[in-house]
């Protein structure tokens, strides 16, 4: 069975790809336009019979398809290729975009790949480096703009126009950066809090369900007990007239007796409410969105269903804060007399990560309960675990 809103839940898996379409590919793909642009006056200038000063137009058309691969690498590749691969293609667009400027001055637009490499790599690198970076690429425009001027007015002012430029691309960055880590502190909080909350919930209503237990028990208990005893002795007593409504009143109090007794037994017994307890940590986050699962056959202690809670605890937050995911999947269910629990999500795998502490803690609260736990991290992150139910 499948727990919770499903409508609510493809309603924020919907709001969650408009987000990553409307602004990662959206603007990806006007940055790629805007770079494949920039060749557009140097053919041109090549078509009008002029001719660069720096390289040939060949060469140079050369040297920008191999910055245009290497910059697209960077861009759309960003979170899948690996980190050599995305550094690799982070200094070649980076040392070839100041050479295509400096060979192809007074051509128009070729500065603005100064402006792409620096919002590009400001993802990549820390605020020192693309301090350097912007530092580095104003003084090629300035460069550039004096092989075709001797004005130092407007030497100055292109200098000046495209240091504001990349200024303002690399805080835009950093400010969308940001506000993303914002986002993920804030579902991490809160999923802890809501966490927080199921537990103590559940734990207040097992107290007051042992508090009313043992209140039915010692009260209304020692009651019908009294009260048995006293029919008891009512019974040696009495005539022959009222023997027999004595007798029915001893039979109906030693039945009430059992009930109460019964009564009791199921209130300490009582099973945790897994479902509701499970779905309250998840319920109304944003990001990612969780899919939750949990067969009805599942039947578990306070202990699992706290264990459990931690379990679906940790997957999230790691959902959050490391893999990226969109969507995250929890599957719970009953396998003989162990309770399973799979998890996956469709964010950034690594074969060979390393167990954090939360993942640690994990295994070590399953252990303690005689269950085991087993991590995946290809294509997305995965957990495996069980335990004695």
């Amino acid at each position: 069975m499948t727990s919770g809103t499903g409508a609510a839940a493809r309603r924020r898996l919907s709001c969650s790809v408009m987000r990553r379409i409307g602004a990662d590919v959206g603007g990806g793909i006007l940055v790629t336009l805007v770079c494949l642009a920039v060749p557009v006056p140097v053919v041109a200038v090549h078509l009008q019979g002029d001719r660069l000063s720096g390289i040939p137009t060949a060469w140079w058309l050369a040297v920008f398809a191999v910055f245009a691969a290497a910059f697209m690498t960077g861009m759309w590749f960003m979170e899948l290729a690996p980190r050599r691969v995305r550094l690799a293609a982070l200094a070649v667009y980076s040392v070839l975009a100041p050479v295509l400027v400096l060979t192809a001055p007074g051509t128009g637009w070729t500065p603005l790949l100064l402006v792409l490499t620096v919002a590009v790599s400001a993802y990549m690198v820390p605020p020192r480096v693309s301090t350097a970076l912007v530092a580095a690429n104003t003084a090629v425009a300035a460069l550039a703009t004096a092989r075709v001027s001797d004005s130092p007015l407007e030497i100055g002012m292109v200098a000046g126009l495209y240091l504001m430029l990349q200024a303002v691309s690399v805080l835009s960055v950093r400010a969308q950066q940001s506000e993303i880590e914002s986002r993920h502190r804030l579902a991490e909080a809160h999923v802890r809090l809501r966490a927080a909350a199921a537990l103590q919930a559940e734990s207040s209503r097992l107290d007051e369900r042992l508090r009313i237990a043992r209140d039915l028990h010692d009260l209304v208990g020692h009651q019908l007990t009294v009260l048995s005893l006293e029919l008891e002795i009512a019974s040696h007593r009495a005539g022959p007239e009222t023997a027999e409504s004595i007798d029915r009143a001893k039979g109906l109090t030693r039945q009430l007796l059992g009930d109460v007794r019964a009564t009791v037994g199921e209130m300490r017994q009582d099973v945790p409410r897994l479902r509701e307890t499970l779905e309250s940590v998840v319920v109304d986050l944003p990001e990612p969105v969780v899919h939750m699962r949990i067969d009805d056959s599942v039947e578990t202690d306070a202990e699992v269903t706290r264990a459990l809670l931690r379990c679906v605890q940790e997957v999230v937050t790691n959902a959050i804060r490391h893999a990226r995911a969109e969507n995250l999947w929890i599957d719970i269910a009953q396998d003989g007399e162990r309770v399973t629990f799979d998890a996956r999500d469709d964010g950034l795998g690594s074969p060979g990560f390393e167990p954090g502490n939360g993942l640690r803690g994990m295994v070590e609260r399953m252990e303690d309960l005689g269950g085991t736990v087993e991590f995946s991290g290809e294509g997305g992150f995965r957990v495996r675990a069980a335990v004695p139910a």
